[in-house]
């Protein structure tokens, strides 16, 4: 008999990300609308679907109705079995939490969901422990240790873990932050619980970690050497983070820790900028470098918090115009582990595979492997 699978696809997860948004909690999903974002978790859940498919792991495929799953699956070639109905188009907590325990009640082996950290809360509500569970990324915040490192990853380890190649399971930390505190400028994260997901250290991502407190000296010395060597005339898409917030202070200016600022002559241009306000004014600028800083013990420079930073501003950047900079002890805590990249485009992500030189200094790079 087949081992079987169960999938559940969180609509609307990762709407706000590209419009700066944060996140779809509330009324950010109307908002997020208006300003014209798509939706980011079918295509994300479609990509996991076909590696599953070319594996060719024999699996039974359950899912739930429409848009929660099957339509998603079909798209990607399946032909599911449905055992959930949310009976509506939309969607909240409360179907992801009755699909998840319907596919618990079917006796799934493995359950993969595709969404950001609340997602992935409704299902550890759910299912607990009693079943493994692998989440594909596709919200706007994942700092949660149950996501695969790209969708592709989620589906590879799915088919490595249901054909017997992947046998070894860790508990995974639940982490969720609060959304209106977050647009604000305020992280206010928390554990909620664990869940137990296969294990593959190449394919899951772990936990995010913070900046240690004893890094100020070290964060004044990147951000003098990076003001110093700023350019007239050069727009700067300076991403989040407490690293790149310091570039900012050192020039006295106001910044936006969580979200994206655009800086140019010593000015700022846009404070809190999402996908089109950056795009708008590249097409103005006459030359152009993207700062950013890698999540503290993840390691992504792209796709996790700043998908504001698109693969479509990456790719009118240019890979030679991206600056990476971090604290000594934020890689050392990455030990032998690569950057990691998941802008959503392979096109993109494959452009910026290879070496990046990273200033963790006033007068020291560091050359690490992007991934």
């Amino acid at each position: 008999m087949a081992p079987k699978l169960g999938l559940i696809v969180n609509p609307i997860a990762g709407m706000g990300g590209r419009v700066g948004l944060k996140g779809t909690d509330g009324e950010a999903l109307e908002r997020a609308r208006e300003l014209g974002a798509e939706p980011e978790s079918p295509r994300r859940a479609s990509i996991a679907m076909r590696a599953i498919i070319r594996d060719g792991v024999e699996i039974d495929l359950l899912t739930a109705a429409g848009d929660m799953g099957e339509s998603e699956a079909i798209a990607a070639g399946w032909t599911p079995r449905i055992v959930y109905d949310p009976g509506s188009q939309k969607t909240d907590a409360s179907h992801t939490k009755a699909a998840a325990r319907a596919m618990l009640e079917s006796g799934v082996d493995l359950l993969m969901f595709v969404g950001g950290d609340g997602t992935a809360r409704d299902i550890m509500d759910a299912v607990g422990d009693e079943i493994p569970v692998i989440g594909v990324p596709a919200g706007v915040k994942m700092h949660s240790a149950v996501f695969a490192t790209d969708p592709r990853s989620g589906g590879e380890l799915a088919a490595a873990y249901l054909g017997g190649r992947v046998c070894q399971t860790r508990e995974a930390e639940v982490m969720d932050i609060d959304e209106e505190a977050f647009r604000q400028g305020r992280l206010s994260a928390r554990l909620y619980g664990q869940v137990m997901t296969p294990y593959d250290p190449a394919l899951v991502q772990d936990l995010k970690m913070g900046t240690a407190a004893d890094e100020d000296a070290m964060l004044d010395a990147i951000a003098g050497r990076i003001v110093e060597e700023m350019e007239p005339t050069t727009l700067y898409v300076i991403g989040p983070g407490t690293t790149t917030r310091r570039i900012l202070e050192s020039l006295d200016l106001p910044a936006t820790l969580l979200g994206v600022d655009l800086l140019k002559d010593g000015i700022i241009l846009a404070e809190d900028a999402n996908e089109a306000t950056i795009l708008g004014f590249l097409e103005e600028a006459e030359s152009v470098k993207i700062i950013v800083t890698p999540i503290g013990g993840q390691g992504y420079l792209f796709g996790r918090g700043n998908q504001q930073i698109s693969a479509r501003v990456i790719e009118r950047a240019g890979r030679e115009n991206i600056v990476v900079v971090a604290a000594k002890s934020k890689l050392l805590a990455l030990g032998q582990k690569p950057l990691l990249v998941d802008t959503g485009d392979p096109e993109v992500d494959e452009l910026l595979r290879g070496y990046v030189s990273v200033v963790v200094d006033y007068r020291e790079d560091s050359v690490r492997k992007v991934r």
